[in-house]
């Protein structure tokens, strides 16, 4: 999508954090947006930043619901008529680690940084579908998708099943010219992450403080102004760029995390029958995932999980 201005936005987590930044960027090109948060008190503190804004509409809802978020969804569409875009954003930290008892927090993580970004998905790609005026898709994973987060065990295996979820999508939706992105933030100043000076309210003594969580506060000090992450959004969906990578930072760890999984596969040559398969599937997920817009042969559709007649029939 090379133009953005008059189109409609869906995001949910909107109201505050990369999700707010999301909203202004998108307001900056001439959208229309919907704001979709649970928070109340971040609902109330966006209207009056948006205030006198007509092109922004707020409204409440839980992601992890879909009937309330099916309803959120229907009063946008009464509001603006159309969505063009849709931003899975929306997502609570904590949930617990891989080896211990409990799993209230770790099924509320997963309802709302996995389940949230299905339903929103499932709730409004058909919408974008059946409008035929093209449209695209962001969800937002994490680095902690991508590089491990240490004692966050249900917040990485949510990210991680995102940005799966996302590269399935893209490929999904390519022949319909949808586009879709996976965003992966790292640091950025968001209520997730913030120093200890922006709590006056709490008392804490940095002197005290073991050296990881003065690394973290330094971060959090010099983290990304989530404004700028929307603009690095804006700019991947004119180009219909699959990965939005925000802090390099990680870049080095990335490559060695790569190379580790390169060095770890078999010496042996796989027989051909094997080889002429996994190269006709890497290419045509290869085209899908770097264009977006490559259509695909009917007659290889079912091959590689693309149902031309569900998507088109809507």
């Amino acid at each position: 999508m090379e133009q953005l201005s008059g189109k409609v936005a869906f995001v949910t987590g909107g109201a505050n954090g990369i999700g707010f930044g999301l909203i202004r960027a998108f307001l900056e090109e001439g959208m229309k947006v919907v704001v979709a948060d649970w928070s109340t008190s971040h609902i109330e503190k966006a209207r009056g930043l948006l205030q006198g804004n007509n092109s922004a509409y707020l409204v409440r809802t839980n992601v992890a619901d879909r009937a309330d978020l099916a309803a959120a969804v229907e009063e946008a569409l009464e509001v603006f008529g159309k969505i063009h875009v849709l931003c899975n954003n929306a997502g609570v930290n904590g949930g617990g680690t891989a080896d211990d008892p409990e799993f209230d927090s770790w099924d509320k993580a997963m309802a709302v940084n996995l389940g949230g970004v299905i339903n929103g998905t499932k709730l409004i790609v058909p919408i974008i579908k059946r409008q035929g005026e093209g449209g695209h898709v962001v969800n937002t994973s994490s680095m902690a998708g991508v590089v491990p987060l240490p004692g966050l065990a249900a917040y990485s295996t949510a990210k991680y099943a995102v940005r799966g979820f996302t590269e399935s999508l893209r490929m999904q939706l390519a022949p319909l010219g949808i586009g879709v992105s996976c965003l992966f933030p790292g640091a950025t100043r968001t209520g997730m992450l913030f120093p200890p000076e922006d709590q006056p309210e709490t008392d804490f003594h940095e002197d005290e403080a073991s050296d990881f969580q003065k690394a973290l506060w330094n971060a959090a000090r010099e983290a990304i102004d989530p404004l700028e992450t929307g603009r690095a959004v804006v700019a991947a969906i004119k180009e219909n760029r699959f990965h939005i990578f925000t802090n390099r930072e990680f870049l080095d760890e990335v490559i060695e995390r790569h190379n580790e999984m390169v060095v770890a596969f078999p010496q042996q040559d796989p027989p051909p029958g094997r080889l002429q398969f996994e190269l006709l599937r890497a290419e045509t997920a290869k085209n899908l995932l770097a264009t977006g817009n490559r259509p695909v042969a009917e007659s290889d559709a079912g091959n590689f999980g693309l149902d031309f007649t569900s998507t088109t029939a809507d």
